[in-house]
């Protein structure tokens, strides 16, 4: 018997041939050859779907294994295969720039079968949407302002307990702790220090300010989507402290975010760090997501038997609230809030609270209570409208061996911004006004005459305009200006430029950059060696903003072949120039820093490279190299920036055997020998670090559709930087030091390199190697 299809079959083939002679010969042919065709039961099929990231595939290949039997798949991205006896068989499906997967399926007698394959893109940042180059939501490849983009999966390939820690594998973005004690650091773009880097988290600037160094720990690793590192001055967008770059966390929508996910892991060192998060719905149009982050370390070690705890310990709890409300006409309306405090403390290791701001015991202890909240609101108008605010507090309470430093500081940050689109201009215009209130028990907010306390107040009211014009498809230029005035400072403009131009496939794209950057600085809400150690703060000068100008290159090269696998190659040259730079000087005298501008210039150039190669079968390579130069030039006199390497390089490699559920990923980076501060000619401690490298192995294990588990090795290699970098660890209060009327160290026979007690020789963390085992829940 002919089944229905067949049927069909003939029907249009009597139909179509029946005119002609030579027609009906080859109907005569067809029919017999089907008569023939063994006929497959239409109920044993093996039916389905193929997606990626929710939108339907076409053209996708899907083949049983072992057999010549296959589909593609229609302009619904759906396939049908029908199978002649029941069994197990092996689906694959593949297409040209995603990930081949397969599946085992059995197919029961007269029975079909139905399945849906989500396909990884191959090649993520594809068709990436980025917000922090125009402050619009853009595609990736049609930004004139080249950002990178960052997953959520690309720091599970090396999981860590804050986002200061998660960025070490980001090329040319380097975390640096900036003392031995107590592990505090910032965010070092292309060798410029972290106070030139500014964070946001959902384009709100948060981290600023006293946050530079205490703000990045904290966020629920499980909340965010990816981050988004813009390099180079972001100021006309801004403003100040977007000198260096800035990096965007961008978290998860609470419409697409799991409905509870958990992500726990403890250390061989006895870390434990949990990040929980939930969605809910509170009503018909409020949804809300919620994120709790811990971290547990109370386990004092001294591997390198300096005295000193290797590695601060810790107790921090972080709760994280966004709500989203649906609005007429999709208008958006989001707002969210953080919480976080932070109990740590590292020194000598009988320390504990009692010796607290004493001088029998050394010890660093800090107390960080902050808080933030941030939204945005679209206004009910006809116009393309947005206000966007933020508001944080800060207070710290902390205690380096005798020094007492407690510090509070509010900012608050508003924006109204309108957008337009005539003809070929994309129109972009914003007031915006910050508000910064610090107030110390330093210097720094004393009276000019020191009898009474006098907080600081800035405010800063600014206005910016960007057109993007679009000339063809394939090319397009950004012009952006910013004018700001600092109460204190008075005027500062910022303007920049952008191009950008493309192949029409868009696999080749060539970006230009020319912008402005400018910065006001606290040297105490940014440097933590003022704080630290015997050294006396100087001033030198009044201080005034820095600005820079930068410019770089840029070109995305993408190759996909015919057999599956991808190749991105992303290559920039940049180079940035500073006037009124604010440098802290170690070397002058040994027992001060001394805070001046640069009478001189300041220059950081170099080349990044970056290379993403996946192949269908699962395997993946991720690296990146930076060659830097980052200098200052004085009365002719040129030498290079203090802890700044000269090269760097970051790679992941990972396999993925899909079938088993089971991953391996690689991580690691290396850095190039960087100049250190020394205490004077006689410290006999080396004046450059050695070559170092972090690296890190991790194996998951996917449990079905919601567990994963994972564990590892972290410092595979054991690096550790010398153990004395702590400068005369043994004397912390300098009691066995003899100083000069001027404040020099005399050389003795008990201090024959005329030290004194310093934390701030640090360049890679005293943490050894350690294993790590952890555990991961999603329900969807």
């Amino acid at each position: 018997m002919l089944d229905k299809s067949n049927k069909l079959l003939l029907t249009y083939l009597i139909q179509s041939v029946q005119d002609t002679f030579m027609n009906r010969f080859l109907l005569l042919f067809l029919f017999l050859s089907v008569l023939y065709t063994p006929s497959y039961s239409q109920d044993n099929r093996i039916e389905g779907k193929v997606i990626s990231g929710g939108e339907v595939l076409e053209f996708a290949n899907v083949l049983l294994k072992g057999t010549t039997i296959g589909a593609v798949t229609d302009e619904d991205g759906r396939f049908k295969i029908f199978v002649k006896d029941s069994g197990n068989y092996q689906v694959q499906v593949s297409r040209i720039g995603f990930k081949t997967k397969s599946a085992m399926v059995s197919v029961p007698s007269s029975e079909s079968v139905n399945l849906i394959f989500d396909l990884e893109n191959m090649d993520a940042g594809l068709d990436e949407v980025v917000v922090s180059g125009t402050m619009q939501e853009v595609s990736k490849l049609d930004s004139p302002v080249p950002v990178e983009v960052y997953s959520a999966n690309f720091f599970r390939a090396n999981p860590t307990p804050s986002v200061f820690e998660s960025l070490q594998n980001v090329n040319g973005v380097r975390p640096q702790i900036n003392c031995n004690v107590c592990n505090t650091g910032d965010i070092h773009i292309n060798g410029l220090e972290g106070p030139y880097t500014m964070i946001l988290i959902d384009g709100m600037p948060i981290v600023s300010g006293l946050a530079t160094v205490y703000g990045l720990t904290g966020i629920p690793q499980s909340l965010i989507n990816r981050m988004e590192v813009v390099k180079g001055p972001a100021s006309t967008l801004y403003g100040s402290e977007a000198v260096g770059g800035l990096i965007n966390v961008i978290t998860k929508n609470p419409e697409a975010a799991p409905l509870i996910s958990i992500d726990a892991f403890g250390t061989g060192w006895g870390e434990l760090n949990m990040d929980i998060g939930f969605r809910s719905d509170l009503g018909s149009k409020v949804q809300s997501l919620t994120g709790i982050n811990g971290f547990y370390y109370d386990n004092p070690i001294d591997n390198n038997g300096d005295g000193f705890t290797d590695l601060t310990l810790s107790k921090r709890v972080s709760v994280f609230q966004k709500f989203n409300v649906k609005r007429p006409d999709n208008r958006i309306f989001n707002i969210a809030g953080r919480y976080v405090y932070e109990d740590r403390w590292g020194g000598e290791m009988n320390w504990n609270k009692s010796f607290r701001g004493g001088e029998e015991v050394y010890g660093e202890s800090i107390y960080t209570s902050r808080w933030e909240t941030f939204g945005t609101y679209q206004l009910p108008t006809t116009e393309s409208m947005n206000f966007m605010f933020s508001a944080n507090g800060h207070h710290q309470n902390s205690v380096y061996g005798t020094t007492i430093y407690k510090a509070d500081q509010y900012i608050g940050f508003g924006q109204l911004t309108w957008a337009e689109t005539i003809s070929k201009h994309n129109l972009l215009t914003g007031l915006a006004y910050r508000f910064t209130y610090y107030d110390d028990n330093t210097p720094v907010t004393a009276s000019s005459d020191g009898r009474f306390n006098q907080a600081s107040q800035i405010h800063l009211p600014g206005i910016f305009i960007q057109d993007e014009i679009k000339f063809k498809e394939t090319q397009s230029l950004l012009l952006g200006a910013r004018y700001d005035y600092n109460s204190v400072h008075g005027s500062i403009f910022s303007p920049r430029l952008n191009y950008k131009l493309s192949s029409n496939d868009k696999s080749t794209v060539l970006r230009v950059s020319i912008g402005n950057g400018f910065r006001v600085a606290n040297v105490f809400t940014e440097d933590h060696a003022a704080l630290t150690g015997a050294r006396e703060v100087v001033f030198a000068e009044e201080l005034k903003p820095e600005q820079s100008w930068n410019t770089n290159i840029n070109l995305v090269k993408k190759i996909y072949s015919d057999h599956g696998t991808f190749v991105g190659v992303d290559a920039t040259a940049f180079y940035t120039y500073f006037t009124n730079r604010i440098i802290p000087d170690y070397e002058s005298n040994p027992n001060q820093i001394i805070y001046a501008n640069l009478d001189g210039s300041a220059v950081s150039k170099g080349i990044s490279t970056n290379l993403d190669i996946a192949w269908a079968n699962g395997f993946s390579i991720t690296a990146g190299t930076t060659l830097m130069d980052v200098s200052l030039e004085e009365e002719g006199i040129k030498t290079r920036q203090l802890l700044t390497e000269r090269f760097s390089g970051v790679w992941s490699i990972g396999y993925d055997w899909s079938r088993i559920g089971l991953s391996i990923d690689y991580t690691g980076n290396v850095y190039s020998p960087m100049r250190l501060p020394l205490l004077g000619e006689l410290d006999d401690r080396a004046e450059y670090s050695p070559w170092w490298s972090i690296q890190n192995i991790q194996i998951s294990k996917s449990l079905g559709d919601r567990w994963e588990v994972y564990g590892g090795v972290k410092n595979l290699l054991n690096f550790t930087p010398p153990a004395n970098s702590i400068a005369r660890s043994f004397d912390p209060f300098d009691k066995q030091v003899d100083f000069n009327p001027d404040g020099s160290v005399i050389p003795t026979p008990q201090n024959p390199n005329a030290l004194t007690f310093d934390p701030t020789y640090v360049f890679a963390p005293n943490q050894g190697i350690r294993g790590f085992f952890g555990i991961r829940f999603n329900l969807k």
